[in-house]
């Protein structure tokens, strides 16, 4: 077994890709700098994460190992309650922004709208409306440690999401699987040169910084619970990090999704 592979989850399938791990390196971009700011961020981005990827508490894998996490056997225990939440909301799903119309940087690699985001936490968002409406989701949450951001994600029949790379090395990523259609094995997301089928009721942690993408070449709708976690670090990284995590409050585009999504919120609650 490679140390790739010891790292996937028990409860995770998953099949090698034909190449390197270097050639999914996480400084991969979909587009190159735009203006002065962002050319000179991006080598100090760069090395930053590769500071992080040095001291994180449970190496660098793509895929990460849900041992590591004493507390996803809880949050897997309380799926059904967030499951029944999520049924209600889907009755909502055509109101539901696509994922561009609160973070327009997502229309890099999406300009329809069947991937679909129903927010419930986000960094400086206020998501107090469709949070009311998931009370057993909020208080899930709650036992994953330092989580920024969290929303329904709806994958709709035979959506791709093309490669691609999270903003930031700092945090990690879960999906907490809660509709997975059949066949199984044509739903899935390729992390690096992992290739992972979700379960539902079950985790996947990962590093989105990893290039990755996602299938569902079903006629059934895929969703999981996104959720964005502070990813486990030595210190003097874990406050370094922390400071970073908070600066991007301040970022543009995170107050212009902040205004979006409440604009959202409003306009599907008006109504109901």
């Amino acid at each position: 077994m490679t140390a790739s592979e010891a790292t996937l989850s028990p409860s995770t399938d998953h099949a090698r890709g034909d190449l390197p791990l270097s050639e999914y390196d996480r400084t991969h971009r979909l587009k190159p700098p735009e203006g002065w700011l962002e050319t000179k961020w991006e080598p100090i981005q760069d090395w930053l994460e590769d500071k992080i990827a040095r001291c994180s508490l449970f190496g660098d894998p793509p895929v990460y190992n849900n041992e590591h996490f004493p507390w996803v056997d809880e949050v897997e225990s309380e799926w059904r309650a967030v499951r029944a939440e999520l049924d209600e909301v889907m009755q909502y799903r055509d109101s539901m922004p696509s994922f561009q119309d609160i973070v327009k940087e997502v229309g890099a690699i999406q300009s329809d709208d069947q991937w679909k985001t129903f927010f419930l936490k986000g960094v400086g968002m206020d998501c107090e409306e469709n949070a009311r409406r998931c009370p057993e989701t909020m208080k899930l949450l709650t036992k994953i440690p330092d989580v920024t951001t969290a929303f329904f994600s709806i994958l709709s029949p035979q959506k791709h999401i093309p490669s691609h790379r999270g903003a930031w090395a700092g945090i990690l990523r879960l999906h907490l699987a809660l509709m997975v259609p059949e066949p199984r094995e044509n739903v899935r997301i390729r992390i690096a040169n992992e290739t992972c089928l979700w379960e539902e009721g079950k985790c996947l942690i990962f590093d989105d910084t990893w290039n990755h993408e996602v299938w569902n070449d079903t006629d059934g709708y895929r969703v999981v619970l996104f959720v964005d976690f502070a990813r486990p670090l030595r210190k003097p990284l874990d406050w370094i990090n922390r400071w970073v995590m908070n600066l991007a409050t301040l970022a543009p585009f995170l107050r212009e999704a902040q205004g979006k999504q409440k604009a959202w919120e409003k306009k599907m609650w008006a109504k109901k």
